[in-house]
């Protein structure tokens, strides 16, 4: 079936890709919701070192479905574009998992994305809207957020009382947090898990708060 014109190289792999998206993943997500290395779908292993294109496997594509609750045939049509219409372009946000987001050349003074070590993943944007995705790790948010979730934030979005926040401070540590009170002098955050403290930062120590739009659950 993979030499027929429905599923070519491309096509698979957007298939997976459009998959991650309609269930608000990742690739990489998608990889470890299905018990799969979270590289398995990075685009780097989808050509191999010598150019040649590189297919998923069978085993891999089995695993996904299983864990999405989807069907082979809703696989394929995934990767299959309308006849008479013109590919559509999916917009896209950079995407850095949430522990990168602490380590240097990520962001620049203001907290917006830079440099070369981001992926994408698809997202509608507003014009002029900074939004970009970080991609939660480990199980320490649960139960709010868990391994593979993945959060959309803005740095351009109001941030009010009681929002969810991501908050990068300039020592590099990179929190999750309930915004409770901001002040010239101090920002207070609340936990999302109750069995931790609130803590009281002060202003001069944040390198950059965005608010979260959206997650995946």
């Amino acid at each position: 079936m993979l030499g027929q014109p429905m599923l070519t190289h491309d096509r698979v792999w957007s298939a997976i890709d459009a998959l991650a998206v309609r269930h608000g993943m990742s690739p990489s997500g998608l990889a470890k919701r299905a018990g799969l290395d979270p590289t398995t779908f990075n685009r780097s292993k989808r050509v191999g070192g010598d150019g040649r294109p590189r297919w998923p496997s069978t085993e891999s594509i089995a695993k996904v479905l299983d864990a999405t609750g989807e069907d082979l045939a809703s696989f394929f049509s995934l990767g299959r574009p309308a006849q008479d219409a013109p590919p559509v372009q999916r917009p896209a946000v950079p995407l850095l998992g949430l522990a990168q987001a602490g380590a240097g050349g990520f962001f620049d003074e203001g907290g917006f994305p830079v440099g070369t070590g981001w992926d994408a993943i698809a997202f509608p944007s507003g014009e002029g809207e900074m939004i970009f995705a970080l991609e939660v790790s480990g199980e320490s948010m649960l139960p709010a957020y868990r391994d593979g979730d993945v959060l959309i934030v803005s740095r351009t979005a109001a941030v009010r009382r009681d929002d969810r926040v991501v908050v990068r401070t300039t020592d590099g540590e990179v929190m999750v947090k309930i915004l409770h009170r901001q002040t010239l002098k101090t920002v207070e955050l609340h936990s999302l898990n109750p069995d931790h403290p609130p803590r009281s930062v002060p202003t001069r120590q944040i390198d950059w708060m965005a608010r979260i739009l959206w997650a995946s659950q």
